[in-house]
């Protein structure tokens, strides 16, 4: 049975569900509702809570440019200072009264005689906005790696996304699959409680030592009170990463200076030649993500620990068994295999005009006009859709550029008296071919590795191939001409 709804439904309550409420909000849109599964907002930040979970991107650029947090007390944010930040935004905007919490969205379905979406919920309600907002991130569905025989371990076993802090790991033998940014991050943090740790590697990351410090209280106050030293800091920041971008999209030979840092790094915490021989990459830095660590490399350095490179061949009852036959005991089994990330878009349950559904429409490859909206969906939009990831500054400055090109679409549906609006096929097929064309010279493409930037053909859906501000110049704006608007009648 359908309930009178909001006009417009935001999916999710991470940095992108709150950065558009606040959006429309300021904007003079009050009429909308928030719609988040969790029983708290956060996103991601509500879901990791692994020991160690914290941020790779400076804090004060890790946050809202319109609500600036002089107050962090690290250059990297624990998950726990970062969710607190997100609460205290959502009560300075008053966006907490839109939440509806324990509200999971199953489907989405366009009704085109009433020009609204059918949003059916997990309890079977249906609720009729004319406008989706959907800002459900790729990192929220945890992926596992097909171990043959996994269903006969008998011990305790999960995904660090899904962390199980009533399992107590003092005296554990433990085996974790991944070497990741979130394994990296936790494998420090346990290798002193456990008995045994075992650390499955598939391919070693580029890690570089992290910049991270406590701020003082006095740099704190500094910050707060000396006018527009907040703003320059963050300003400073942005540049500093933004140079990064050079070598990733205009030629990876200008990231020679970060290899050498990740090699320095590595020679000097870890001086066991065998060790270092495991953990070095064979791959051109930046076609992964680069990884910041001061505590990993020294864990896996410690007796009770081992890198194991082989593989695994087939987990048995109560061990993991190796492809060159060494057979590790292990009672617990932790996963920190990252998230899939393109298949969190492609498998979104989207039903368009005319029932055509987006796995249909997205039949060559997932990809949307300017990261935001696709033709056939009219008032759907995306936040941190297919190609507007991030390998080397914050995803927060890509939300709020988003932010602005919906509210832009908003303000030109109401300037023209129009119920729809959608792009165009062919303006979305140039924007599109263009930054194709433009990855295949990118480092991911080059850089003789696979990663989760890459779909399974290849072809990277992930990643905006350039510089962040190129993005803020050419699409925080809608350009009428490039969308298709319907009135009703």
């Amino acid at each position: 049975m359908a309930e009178r709804t909001p006009a417009i439904a935001i999916i999710g309550s991470g940095f992108a569900g709150l950065g558009m409420a606040i959006g429309l909000k300021r904007s003079g849109f009050h009429d909308f509702v928030v719609l988040e599964k969790s029983d708290s907002l956060g996103g991601t930040w509500h879901d990791n809570t692994y020991p160690g979970c914290a941020c790779d991107v400076p804090s004060h650029m890790y946050s809202f440019s319109f609500e600036l947090n002089p107050g962090w007390t690290q250059m990297f944010a624990p998950q726990p200072e970062i969710r607190a930040y997100m609460e205290r935004v959502a009560d300075a905007y008053r966006v907490r009264d839109h939440i509806r919490f324990g509200h999971a969205v199953e489907s989405m379905e366009y009704d085109g005689a009433a020009r609204r979406w059918n949003l059916t919920l997990d309890d079977g309600r249906v609720l009729t906005p004319r406008a989706v907002v959907t800002g459900v991130g790729a990192l929220h569905i945890p992926s596992f790696p097909d171990l043959p025989g996994i269903e006969r371990f008998r011990g305790t076993a999960f995904h660090s996304a899904e962390w199980d802090h009533s399992y107590d790991l003092a005296g554990k033998r433990v085996a974790v699959v991944g070497t990741g940014a979130s394994a990296i991050q936790f494998v420090p943090k346990i290798a002193g409680r456990v008995d045994d740790l075992v650390v499955f590697q598939r391919t070693a990351p580029w890690i570089q030592p992290k910049p991270d410090h406590v701020f003082s209280p006095r740099t704190r106050a500094l910050l707060k009170k000396v006018p527009g030293a907040a703003r320059a800091f963050r300003d400073g920041i942005y540049w500093v990463l933004e140079a990064r971008a050079l070598g990733f999209t205009i030629d990876p030979r200008l990231s020679a200076p970060q290899e050498r840092v990740a090699r320095w790094h590595l020679r000097r915490q870890v001086p066991d030649p065998e060790l270092r021989a495991k953990v070095t990459p064979d791959y051109r830095i930046g076609c992964k993500r680069i990884l910041l660590s001061n505590d990993y490399y020294p864990a896996l350095a410690r007796p009770n620990v081992r890198v194991e490179t082989s593989g695994i061949a087939e987990v048995r009852e109560h061990s993991v068994v190796t492809r060159d036959g060494r057979e590790y005991k292990v009672d617990c089994l932790i996963y920190g295999t990252g998230f899939k990330v393109t298949d969190a878009l492609a498998e979104l349950r989207v039903t368009g005009r005319d029932g055509v559904k987006l796995q249909e429409i997205w039949a060559d490859g997932i990809e949307a006009h300017r990261g935001t909206t696709v033709p056939g969906l009219p008032n759907f939009f995306m936040l941190l859709g297919p190609n507007t990831g991030l390998g080397h500054n914050s995803v927060v400055f890509m939300i709020e550029v988003q932010i602005q090109h919906v509210l832009n679409c908003l303000r030109l549906l109401q300037e023209r008296g129009a119920d729809t609006i959608e792009p165009k096929p062919e303006a979305s097929r140039r924007f599109n071919d263009r930054i194709q064309r433009r990855l295949r010279r990118a480092v991911w493409n080059e850089g003789g590795c696979r990663s989760w930037y890459l779909d399974g053909q290849g072809v990277n859906r992930t990643l905006w191939p350039g510089h962040t501000f190129e993005f803020w110049a050419t699409s925080r704006k809608a350009n009428a001409d490039e969308f298709t608007f319907g009135r009703a009648g």
